[in-house]
């Protein structure tokens, strides 16, 4: 009885606040990169291989965003969630999208935005460009 009490799954509505939370990470991300000069293409780009949060323009620069939200910070901060297998699916992904839309003449960079959401006061945003290299 206590195993299967402990083994057992969060409730849908943690996973349900867990998408809403990220969708309000990127929106918040989105405008960031907005204001700092970057042009919106895609949000949300999904294949088979996984999912890239934001695609944008800066400059001539094809920037693939991953963005991680966090309400606390106390096991980790969200940019250490990208590590080297979420790196690989990103460019997997990035690579298709090239493929797809004959991008292979712009550059590309992979950026990481962590948005820090407190229950209380300002969120925060911490950006950082070329994050990791295509591999």
């Amino acid at each position: 009885m206590w195993g299967n009490m402990f083994l057992s799954k969060k409730p849908a509505s943690d996973h349900k606040e867990k998408i809403r939370l990220g969708r309000k990470g990127e929106k918040l991300a989105r405008k960031y990169l907005k204001k700092q000069g970057y042009r919106h293409l895609r949000s949300n780009y999904s294949t088979k291989q996984g999912e890239i949060d934001i695609i944008m323009l800066d400059g001539d620069i094809l920037v693939f965003v991953e963005v991680k939200t966090r309400r606390n910070e106390i096991f980790a901060p969200g940019e250490e969630a990208v590590n080297y297998h979420k790196q690989r699916k990103i460019t997997a992904v990035a690579r298709y999208f090239i493929q797809v839309y004959n991008l292979h003449e712009y550059p590309c960079r992979f950026d990481v935005v962590a948005v820090f959401m407190p229950d209380q006061g300002k969120p925060q945003i911490r950006h950082w460009q070329d994050a990791f290299k295509l591999s």
